[in-house]
């Protein structure tokens, strides 16, 4: 199973990135044009977001420095625990959905303390590529194209990232133990 997900990780970017510029051309598309049209738009939506960005990055700081995040690791460490599953994750369940770079900076940390070909760095690393920012998208994105209705999609997007959460930590045991 390890040798199949290996050669299919090794395999997958560079499939892609042949694959789509050639379909793309077969179907006549006008494949530099529409990068730059895209990134004429992408250029206009940075604009738009930036004080949704703000927003989001003051209240991602408060929430760290109030100690909110501690208390919440503390009401369901003990859960985890009794499950079996590295506790050492938990805040990492918490960061993502909120902001993508602390994530990555607490993953990074993992990975640095504890290998990464360790079991808590191996999940560290499936959690961060199987779960999203939900709430980085939904406050940023869905505030500069003025969606103000987000209550479906937020809890769509976290039972997502819980799925994600879950499935990164069996698949990392049942591949990995």
């Amino acid at each position: 199973m390890y040798a199949f997900v290996s050669l299919l990780s090794a395999w997958a970017i560079p499939v892609m990135i042949v694959f789509i510029p050639l379909y793309a051309a077969y179907r006549k598309v006008p494949v530099y044009e529409s990068f730059v049209d895209g990134a004429k738009e992408g250029f206009d939506t940075a604009i738009k977001i930036i004080p949704h960005l703000v927003g989001m990055m003051v209240a991602i700081s408060v929430f760290r420095a109030s100690g909110a995040m501690d208390i919440v690791l503390g009401w369901m460490r003990p859960f985890f625990e009794s499950l079996g599953i590295p506790t050492e994750v938990l805040p990492l369940a918490i960061l993502r959905p909120i902001t993508g770079a602390g994530s990555l900076a607490f993953t990074t940390d993992l990975i640095e303390q504890f290998g990464p070909d360790s079991m808590i760095g191996r999940i560290a690393s499936t959690v961060q590529g199987s779960t999203d920012t939900t709430l980085y998208v939904v406050t940023v994105y869905f505030g500069a194209i003025g969606i103000r209705k987000a209550s479906y999609a937020l809890k769509v997007g976290l039972i997502s990232d819980l799925v994600g959460f879950v499935a990164s930590i069996v698949i990392c045991y049942l591949v990995f133990a």
